[in-house]
C-alpha cells in the first residue's frame, strides 16, 4: 500500500487552466473519492495520477517515489475505465492476462493469477467467453480483474459504474469496496454520484473549476459543508438568508424572515450575512411550536418517505417525512423543527 500525494498539481490546455495548484494527501489503503460537476478537473487529475497526461506543473508521489514524469506502465497503478475498454476479439481470460503478458510474466504464473483475479470478481466461470457475450455488469467485473491482476499498489477508477442500471450499481459498489479491502490497496475513484461516494468512501474531495473546495470524511463534508456550492452539490438542501445577531463558542443566532434561528456554526462575526443550510431529512414535523411554520403546497408519497414542499416566511422548504402515516398533507398548516447542529451557517 502506498499513500498518494499531489503537490501544486496543475494542468493547462491551450491557456485554459483545467487543474489549478491542487494539493491532496490520500492515505495508504484508503478508498478516496473525487467529486464535482462536469469540467471540474477530476478526470484530468486521475489521468495525471495514472500517467496518461503530463502535468503542466507540480508533483505526483506514490509514497516517497516521485512518479510525475514516469510513463504509465512504470507506475504500478491499475486503471478501470468508464467504457470498460475490453478487447472484443479476446476472451475474458486473454483480456485479463494482457497486462501480465506485457510484463513478461511466465505462462504458468499468468494462468494462476488470472484465475485468482477472476475468482475475486466472481467471473471465473466466464473465462472463455468474449466481452459481447457478457452483460454490462459482467464486463465491468472483467475490467476490474484486469486492473488488479498484476497486483498494483494503486487502483484508479474513472466513473466505473455510470453505464450500469441502478440495481447493478448498488451491487457493484459493494463488490468494489470488498475487493479493495481484500487486496489492501490505495484506490482513487472519480464520480459525480454523491450517493456512491457517501456509501463507499473513506475520504473525499469536492472540486470546482480545477480547485479543491473541501476535503474530508464523507459524513463531515455532507453535514458540515464549507460553502453553498458544497452544500448543494452533496445533496438536497434548503437555504435560508439571514444576519448573525449573536455568536459564541456554542454557535450563533441568525435573524431571518421567519424569526431568529439557532445554528451550531461557530466563529462567525455579528452582523455577517449568511445562508442557513438545512437538509430536508433534518426537518421534522411537530404538532406545534416549531422553528418554522408554513402551508404544505405539494406532497409526494414514496413509500418509505413522503416529500413535502412547505411555504414559510423564510421561503419554500423541502421536507422528507420518514414512514409517513398521513394520506395527504397538501393544504395543511405544518410546524417544522430541526436540531441546532443540523442548521449550518454559510458565509459564501
Amino acid at each position: 500500500m502506498q499513500p498518494i500525494v499531489l503537490r501544486k498539481l496543475r494542468r493547462e490546455f491551450g491557456g485554459v487552466v483545467a487543474v489549478n495548484d491542487v494539493d491532496l494527501q490520500i492515505p495508504a489503503g484508503s478508498m478516496f473519492f473525487m467529486l464535482g460537476p462536469s469540467g471540474c478537473g477530476k478526470t484530468t487529475i486521475l489521468r495525471m495520477i495514472a500517467g496518461f497526461q503530463e502535468p503542466s506543473g507540480g508533483q505526483v508521489l506514490f509514497g516517497d517515489r516521485d512518479v510525475t514524469r514516469l510513463p504509465a506502465e512504470k507506475r504500478d497503478a491499475g486503471m478501470v475505465f468508464q467504457s470498460y475498454a475490453l478487447w472484443p476479439h479476446m476472451t475474458v481470460f486473454d483480456n485479463v492476462a494482457f497486462g501480465l503478458q506485457v510484463r513478461k510474466v511466465p505462462a504458468a504464473e499468468q494462468r494462476t493469477r488470472v484465475m485468482q483475479a477472476l475468482e475475486m470478481v466472481r467471473m471465473q466461470s466466464y473465462a472463455d467467453r468474449r466481452p459481447n457475450q457478457l452483460s454490462g455488469g459482467q464486463q465491468q467485473r472483467v475490467a476490474l480483474a484486469r486492473a488488479i491482476v498484476f497486483r498494483p499498489e494503486v487502483l484508479l477508477l474513472d466513473e466505473p459504474l455510470s453505464n450500469l442500471d441502478a440495481k447493478l450499481r448498488l451491487e457493484m459498489r459493494a463488490e468494489i469496496r470488498r475487493i479493495c479491502s481484500e487486496i489492501k490497496l490505495t484506490a482513487v475513484y472519480v464520480t459525480h454520484d454523491q450517493k456512491e461516494a457517501l456509501s463507499m468512501a473513506d475520504g473525499l474531495v469536492v472540486l470546482r473549476d480545477g480547485r479543491v473546495e473541501q476535503q474530508g470524511a464523507p459524513r463531515e463534508v455532507y453535514r458540515r459543508p464549507c460553502n453553498r456550492f458544497v452544500a448543494e452539490f452533496m445533496g438536497e438542501t434548503n437555504f435560508i438568508a439571514g444576519t448573525v445577531t449573536t455568536s459564541d463558542a456554542q454557535g450563533c443566532i441568525v435573524e431571518t424572515a421567519a424569526g431568529a434561528l439557532p445554528s451550531a456554526t461557530t466563529g462567525l462575526t455579528v452582523g455577517a450575512k449568511v445562508s442557513l443550510s438545512v437538509r430536508p431529512e433534518s426537518l421534522r414535523l411537530v404538532p406545534s411550536d416549531g422553528l418554522l411554520q408554513g402551508r404544505c403546497t405539494d406532497s409526494v408519497y414514496l413509500g418509505e418517505t413522503a416529500q413535502h414542499h412547505v411555504d414559510t416566511p423564510a421561503g419554500r422548504m423541502k421536507v422528507f417525512e420518514l414512514d409517513p402515516r398521513a394520506t395527504a398533507r397538501t393544504g395543511q398548516s405544518l410546524h417544522l423543527q430541526a436540531d441546532r447542529d443540523a442548521i449550518v451557517a454559510l458565509t459564501n
